[in-house]
């Protein structure tokens, strides 16, 4: 099976530099527009690119593993029901993705100073080394697709067709996750027949960054586990 890790809003796939080599002939697409040609306003634009991305794959079995907006557009392809997946990952993510007006506005009015001021809520631990890497990555990307990205973040709510999805399913979130409190892992694991539920300690949103080898401890299991 072919694991296909999606980042999330502002980021590109420079997130899941752990991951890398955890997860050999897993796949890191940057999304449109994200250090990458093209652009995409909705979670359905994203979710076709992904499922363009990993059609080839599809006779192996494919795993998608969504952080933040990409576990919105892991969801998204899962309910479109165009592309057979294995199984789901969600890192830090939720069928629900409400954000901040004051976010948005920030962002809006002041970007350079808005992810500075944004970063740090990103992590359990924002050391200097984590806010300078996340604005870094933010500024790559740019205002444009930034915005457009918390924008479909805060408008994406599938909370009411959970119990659509048929694939298995990993929630896994930082137990000091600010953006998507480890509440919205446990609404995954409750809603969705099946699905597992993992909080790990010490970790913010960018969990991923910050226990790697916990984070990829639970997603090889759960890789393994898959029928």
């Amino acid at each position: 099976m072919t694991p296909v890790f999606i980042h999330g809003a502002g980021f590109t796939a420079e997130v899941f530099a752990n991951q890398r080599p955890a997860f050999p002939g897993a796949k890191f697409p940057n999304l449109p527009g994200h250090a990458c040609p093209g652009s995409a306003s909705t979670i359905d634009d994203f979710a076709q690119a992904i499922e363009q991305l990993a059609w080839p794959d599809a006779g192996e079995g494919v795993v998608l593993c969504g952080h933040s907006m990409g576990g919105a557009i892991a969801l998204q392809v899962a309910l479109r029901g165009r592309l057979a997946l294995r199984g789901i990952v969600l890192i830090g993510s939720g069928a629900r993705m409400r954000v901040a007006p004051a976010i948005l506005q920030d962002l809006a009015g002041d970007y350079e100073g808005g992810i500075e001021r944004l970063a740090p809520y990103f992590f359990a631990d924002p050391t200097p080394e984590r806010i300078d890497w996340a604005t870094s990555l933010m500024r790559t990307v740019g205002p444009g697709q930034t915005l457009r990205d918390f924008r479909v973040c805060d408008a994406f709510d599938v909370l009411e067709r959970l119990g659509e999805i048929s694939v298995p399913l990993l929630a896994l979130t930082g137990d000091s996750d600010r953006m998507t409190p480890s509440k919205y892992a446990l609404a995954l694991a409750d809603r969705v027949p099946g699905a597992q539920a993992r909080i790990i300690a010490g970790a913010g949103h960018f969990v991923m960054v910050e226990q790697a080898e916990e984070t990829n401890a639970h997603i090889a299991a759960f890789l393994s586990g898959l029928p």
